[in-house]
């Protein structure tokens, strides 16, 4: 029987788009492409995700390795929030239904400490009866580790647990550890799979 729904949080629950608003702090095209591949490139990502060091000495690491992107580097740890442009639409009633149906929901991401702010901000998150954040563990998905830290926190078993990614690694990791699990695509087409699946107990 499902009892519990897991979701990712990034292109799940909100959406964001770091280009928008890296662009708005250059006027030179080359430059901003050099910077934006940077930040958006999976080593980059990685590495905030697993935040081995606090996301303020990593800016501050960035900003003495890349002297010429000094302010462009501030700009990413002052506007942090931006990057997020909202709620990702239909995902908050989503959430309510379900719980008013008697399932229990929580969030498994990868993300760095900067989120905290976001889940303030959004009040998606308040729906959410728990999460997991990777940086918290310096452990990101796929690794087992990390869907096992959200079983022993929340007191879950893996067979009652239905986990949703927008990253098929991910997805994989979650049936590798004993989970049912969909690739989010959208929320008409999420919760066309969790009802198909649902129905199959």
């Amino acid at each position: 029987m499902i009892k519990n729904l897991v979701f990712d949080f990034g292109k799940v629950l909100v959406d964001y788009d770091f280009d928008h608003v890296t662009r708005t702090f250059f006027d030179n095209e080359e430059d901003f492409r050099q910077f934006d591949d940077y930040i958006c490139s999976p080593e980059f990502v990685a590495l905030c995700d697993l935040e081995p060091e606090p996301m303020p000495v990593l800016v501050e690491r960035m900003k003495r390795e890349q002297p010429q992107f000094a302010l462009q580097w501030q700009f990413f740890y002052d506007r942090y929030i931006d990057f997020v442009t909202g709620e990702v639409p239909g995902m908050r009633d989503m959430l309510r239904r379900l719980k008013a149906e008697g399932f229990h929901v929580y969030g498994l991401s990868n993300w760095c400490s900067l989120v905290y702010p976001v889940m303030e901000k959004y009040p998606i998150f308040r729906e959410l009866e728990g999460c997991v954040i990777s940086s918290e563990l310096h452990c990101v998905k796929p690794d087992p580790a990390i869907y096992q830290e959200l079983f022993r926190r929340f007191d879950l078993r893996p067979e009652e647990c239905v986990f949703t990614d927008d990253k098929e690694a991910n997805v994989l990791g979650a049936e590798k550890v004993g989970m049912r699990a969909i690739l989010f695509e959208n929320p008409v087409q999420f919760e066309h799979e969790l009802r198909l699946l649902l129905a199959s107990f």
